[in-house]
């Protein structure tokens, strides 16, 4: 993808990391507070001049620590930002995962045209654990979403002020990013997959649904010369030796451990940071 194309991107839902000299991409973190914190801390040692960091989605997960995950990437921002070398807002991009859309999915529901149906899926994806973050659970919201638009609409009101009422989550969230990529065209970051009979602005929910299809992918996708991800639906684990991808998941959350890589701006890792 060219320089020009790049930039004519929306930048609403397409962040873009101008003046890389290293990026750092942390991959799905599922609520893992623990790892997340190791992470971080050996991260903010190895940051410095020219560095970018891309978190990859999947913030929450199945997992009763998720809004206090959500405040640890906050903290790591401003510990960094207080560093000797100057950061900036647009140093650091956030990608919608898919339990990010799903929780959308969920403040959306009084448009649905049918929110009991959606309701059971969301839950049966285990977005009670999301609920618990902000003081709701698996009982209310099964029986709220028979009650009609109105009870629904002022429910899903009250969940946006309980968010509200957590400093900085209204702001995280309102930042998070379809994918990202550097000004140059070359390296694409994405949450889970790309369809790669679309172009890039009509990927849509290809981005968060994994489709089995991102570790056959022959050619650049959209010239980019190496798309890389941080969710892997199939549990693979780490896999950087792909010609024209890579993937960041190591299973934090479902038995692994979460993983942090430094990437040069073609694509090479650099640095490794593992949580075990």
């Amino acid at each position: 993808m060219s320089t020009s194309d790049v930039t004519c991107l929306d930048n609403n839902r397409y962040g873009i990391l101008h003046g890389a000299k290293r990026i750092w991409a942390i991959g799905a973190i599922h609520g893992q507070l623990e790892p997340l914190e190791k992470v971080h801390k050996t991260l903010i040692s190895k940051f410095r001049r020219g560095d970018k960091l891309v978190y990859l989605g999947n913030y929450f997960g199945l997992s009763d620590q998720n809004k206090e995950t959500y405040d640890e990437i906050l903290f790591a921002r401003r510990k960094i930002m207080s560093l000797p070398e100057v950061f900036m807002p647009e140093d650091f991009i956030y990608l919608r995962g898919a339990r990010e859309e799903m929780f959308f999915k969920l403040l959306q529901l009084h448009y649905a045209p049918n929110p009991v149906e959606v309701m059971d899926w969301l839950l049966s994806h285990g977005i009670e654990y999301s609920l618990k973050a902000y003081g709701e659970d698996e009982t209310a919201a099964r029986s709220i979403v028979r009650q009609g638009t109105v009870a629904l609409t002022k429910w899903t009101n009250g969940i946006r002020r309980k968010i509200q009422g957590c400093p900085g989550h209204v702001e995280l969230t309102n930042s998070l990013k379809r994918a990202c990529m550097t000004d140059d065209g070359r390296l694409l970051f994405v949450h889970a997959s790309i369809d790669p009979s679309r172009p890039l602005a009509m990927q849509k929910d290809q981005f968060w649904w994994d489709n089995g299809q991102f570790d056959g992918l022959t050619a650049r996708f959209s010239d980019f010369a190496k798309v890389i991800r941080g969710y892997d639906h199939a549990n693979g684990g780490v896999k950087l030796d792909g010609e024209f991808t890579a993937t960041i998941d190591a299973g934090c959350g479902r038995g692994g451990e979460l993983v942090a890589i430094c990437f040069s701006v073609d694509g090479e890792k650099l640095d490794e940071i593992r949580s075990e």
